[in-house]
C-alpha cells in the first residue's frame, strides 16, 4: 500500500434545508486502500460520494483527488474514477455491447479498445450469450454485473463501490470479493460502501463509519474492536451509533403478525 494520498476531504460540510447533513468531515485515502464507509440511512454516506462525483456542488469545505481540488479541475479526474451505484439506472433499450461501448466513448477510450477488453470482460462475468440482448430483459444480478464493467472497462485509478453485491449469487459475490482484493494490490483505491457487515469487515483496510453527518470511527477492524467492546462489525457499528433496539423490534413485529392470543 502507498503512501500516496488519493482522496481528501477537507471540512467537508452540506445543509439541505434546516438539515445538516454533512458536518466537517475530514479524510485521507492513501492509494492501494480498500475503505469501507458505513453508516445508517440518511447518515450522509450517499452525499458524499455525489460530491466527490461532482453531482453536488452547494458545500463547504474541500475535495481533493490525485492532489488536485476538485473545484479547479472539475471534469477532468472523472475520467479516472470507476462508479457502481446503489441504484443504477441502465438504457433497457440497448444491448449490453452498445451501453459498454457508450460508456467507454465517454471515457474517451477507442471502439476497438472496448470491444477487445468487452468481450474478455463478458466471458469472465457469464454474459456472452447476451452481448446482443436487450438490457430490458436482464435478470437483477446480470444488470449488476453490467454495471461493475461499465466502472472498470477504462481502467479508472479510483472506485467508488455502492452495494456492489446487490443481485448477485453468491460464486459471484466471491468473484467480486476477490477482484476488489485484487485490484487495491494492484494500485487502485476502492471506497466501499455496503450494510453486509461482514463483508465490509473481511475486505477492508480501513473501516469509516459515519453517523448524523461526522465521522464517528476510523481505523481498521482490530483498532475499532481495541476501542470498544470486543465484537463483530455489526455490533461495534451498533454500539457506536447508539442502536440497541434491534432485538426488542425484531420480537415486536413477531408479535404483530402473530397477533394476539
Amino acid at each position: 500500500m502507498s503512501e500516496e494520498t488519493i482522496l481528501e476531504l477537507r471540512d467537508l460540510s452540506i445543509r439541505f434545508g434546516n438539515q445538516q447533513v454533512l458536518n466537517q468531515v475530514n479524510l485521507k485515502v492513501n492509494r492501494g486502500e480498500i475503505i469501507g464507509y458505513i453508516g445508517p440511512n440518511g447518515a450522509g454516506k450517499s452525499t458524499t460520494v455525489k460530491i466527490i462525483l461532482g453531482l453536488l456542488n452547494q458545500y463547504h469545505g474541500e475535495v481533493f483527488i490525485f492532489g488536485k481540488s476538485t473545484r479547479d479541475e472539475p471534469v477532468d479526474y472523472k475520467r479516472k474514477i470507476g462508479y457502481v451505484p446503489e441504484n443504477g439506472e441502465i438504457y433497457d433499450d440497448l444491448t449490453a455491447l452498445e451501453y459498454i461501448q457508450f460508456i467507454g466513448q465517454m471515457y474517451g477510450m477507442e471502439e476497438r479498445e472496448i470491444d477487445s477488453k468487452l468481450d474478455a470482460l463478458l466471458e469472465k462475468f457469464d454474459l456472452t450469450k447476451v452481448k446482443h440482448t436487450k438490457i430490458a430483459s436482464y435478470s437483477k444480478g446480470m444488470k449488476q454485473k453490467l454495471l461493475i464493467i461499465a466502472s472498470l472497462i477504462h481502467n479508472p485509478d479510483l472506485l467508488f463501490f455502492d452495494e456492489p453485491l446487490s443481485g448477485l449469487d453468491a460464486n459471484s459475490v466471491i468473484v467480486i470479493k476477490e477482484l476488489m482484493d485484487q485490484l487495491a494490490q494492484s494500485g487502485k483505491t476502492i471506497f466501499y460502501s455496503s450494510h453486509i457487515m461482514d463483508v465490509v469487515e473481511k475486505i477492508s483496510d480501513r473501516i469509516v463509519i459515519l453517523n448524523k453527518g461526522e465521522i464517528i470511527a476510523d481505523g481498521t477492524f482490530n483498532d475499532l474492536q481495541a476501542q470498544n467492546k470486543d465484537g463483530t462489525l455489526e455490533q461495534i457499528f451498533n454500539q457506536l451509533t447508539g442502536f440497541d433496539q434491534h432485538e426488542k423490534t425484531a420480537l415486536d413485529i413477531v408479535e404483530t403478525i402473530q397477533g394476539a392470543d
